[in-house]
């Protein structure tokens, strides 16, 4: 292909659905001519009109000018048969989730179209390999995928198959950022970056679902108040539907030939059996009344009742602000080498679990409790053992929770909940870099916006630092056995460098 630049680009869009929609209406107020065709008679006209009446609806709240929006209008026209994209220099397909169906399509359009025409397709979930290798030309082929709704997600993964031009990846980035996007590369790999980033979220949280650690609303609000992400991972399932959220966990583990880092569970397919999907069918993991969630009740704070707060020394000096924290609330503090005999044991796990620390210390199980020493702002984390007293819980609850910081209970947990589910997501983010898969930079500009999470997965290790992240997972992988938590190569280097998980290879 040539490596002429295209200043005036007409772009076809195959598929007028809600995605086809979005991606011609931030085309054209990009300021590109953009031909709409539906295979089912009158769609294409359906959407132009829709698109139009946004336009307008865009001018009438003041956020386009009237000027802008008819200018957008005129750039769109349909096209009643798919000989009529002859002129278009980039073809963008937004039809069915279905390998044979788009290879069919590219087949026939490079039938009609120039060879320099980029075919584009905006799968989510196939290999860019497989449409391509349907072409007699693969070079010209290549992802370009948009996030539902398209406007207002301003981000696009430019993916590559290994016999993708890169001319053919710069024309697209050139054309992510005539639409007010961001365009992110990535090579063509399961679930490419956004989806195969946040794998870690909900199949962690779902894991967690299935141990009895903690009701999905609790999980939801340690990670909502304490982590800082926008919404729990379970009303974050009922918002995509299990229709569309199991199919694509359980694509992305087959399609890494079960890498236990993408395990699905059980949990979410036999909801997905039952038709509890979410929103879109009034009940989900929680039930839904007009479109509005019904608020689930948190436990009250039991009365306060003070016992002697012991801590041990080396955990105090490892973490002053839980030492800082007791004191401003007011706790009486056990300064003994060892508990005294009514003491509060609280100890501060990272990575494991109270049981374990209990066992290690030789502490009475009955009276001790955990506390997330990670998280203390928003929501703090209180955790049990088997044999924890309800009196020392309660003891706890009331303690942590006296300065009206709200303060979740939950059952004996290698990593609590957020540590865990934290140290899961930052892992996946680090073999996606270590594979190559995208640049540090690209994976967390991505998932930011792709996801919404309050910082990419480098980043957010970063916060913690690389070297508690690896502590946490391995701890994690030393207590289940399990290897969803090996700690990634691209993690274990920069720990023991001590830099940036954001640092890139030389």
């Amino acid at each position: 292909m040539s490596t002429e630049q295209h200043t005036t680009e007409v772009i076809g869009i195959v598929g007028t659905g809600l995605m086809g929609r979005g991606i011609a209406q931030i085309a054209a107020q990009g300021g590109i001519e953009v031909i709409l065709y539906d295979i089912r008679p009158g769609g294409a006209e359906e959407a132009r009109a829709a698109v139009v009446s946004t336009f307008e609806m865009l001018a009438s709240k003041g956020k386009l000018t009237s000027e802008r929006a008819e200018a957008a209008a005129a750039r769109l026209s349909v096209a009643v048969e798919l000989t009529e994209l002859k002129s278009c220099s980039i073809v963008v397909e937004a039809v069915v989730e279905k390998l044979e169906v788009k290879g069919e399509l590219f087949r026939q359009l490079e039938a009609v179209v120039s060879e320099q025409c980029i075919l584009a397709t905006n799968t989510s979930s196939l290999s860019v390999t497989a449409i391509a290798a349907k072409c007699a030309r693969p070079a010209r082929v290549a992802g370009f995928h948009f996030f539902s709704p398209v406007p207002l997600m301003k981000v696009v993964e430019v993916i590559a198959g290994p016999l993708t031009q890169q001319v053919v990846v710069d024309r697209l980035i050139g054309i992510a950022n005539r639409m007010g996007h961001t365009p992110v590369r990535a090579s063509d790999t399961p679930g490419f970056i956004v989806n195969h980033a946040g794998r870690g979220y909900v199949t962690e949280a779902l894991r967690l679902l299935g141990e009895s650690i903690a009701p999905h609303a609790e999980i939801d609000r340690i990670l909502r108040l304490g982590a800082g992400f926008r919404m729990g991972p379970f009303e974050l399932l009922d918002l995509t539907g299990l229709d569309v959220s199991q199919p694509a966990m359980e694509a992305i583990y087959e399609q890494f030939y079960q890498e236990p880092r993408f395990r699905p569970s059980p949990i979410a397919r036999q909801r997905l059996a039952a038709g509890l999907l979410g929103r879109k069918t009034q009940r989900g993991f929680y039930r839904y009344e007009n479109g509005q969630k019904e608020e689930t009740s948190t436990p009250a704070v039991p009365p306060r009742e003070d016992f002697p707060v012991w801590l041990d020394a080396g955990q105090s000096r490892e973490n002053p602000a839980v030492a800082e924290l007791l004191k401003k609330l007011g706790a009486s503090l056990d300064n003994g080498e060892r508990p005294g005999d009514t003491s509060l044991c609280l100890v501060l796990p990272i990575g494991r679990d109270v049981t374990t620390c209990a066992a290690a210390a030789d502490l009475d199980p009955t009276r001790t409790v955990g506390l997330d020493p990670l998280f203390l702002t928003g929501c703090r984390t209180l955790m049990t053992n088997p044999l924890t007293s309800n009196k020392y819980r309660d003891a706890a609850h009331a303690l942590l929770a006296s300065d009206s910081v709200p303060v979740a209970v939950i059952h004996d947990s290698a990593g609590f909940v957020s540590q865990r589910v934290i140290a899961t997501i930052v892992n996946i983010g680090c073999d996606i870099a270590q594979q190559g898969i995208a640049t540090p930079e690209d994976i967390d500009r991505s998932v930011t916006l792709g996801l919404g999470y309050p910082f990419g997965p480098l980043a957010m290790g970063d916060r913690l630092g690389a070297q508690l992240v690896l502590r946490i997972l391995d701890e994690m992988h030393d207590f289940y056995g399990d290897p969803r938590y090996r700690p990634s190569p691209w993690l274990k280097r920069r720990a023991l460098l001590d830099v940036s998980l954001l640092t890139p290879d030389n």
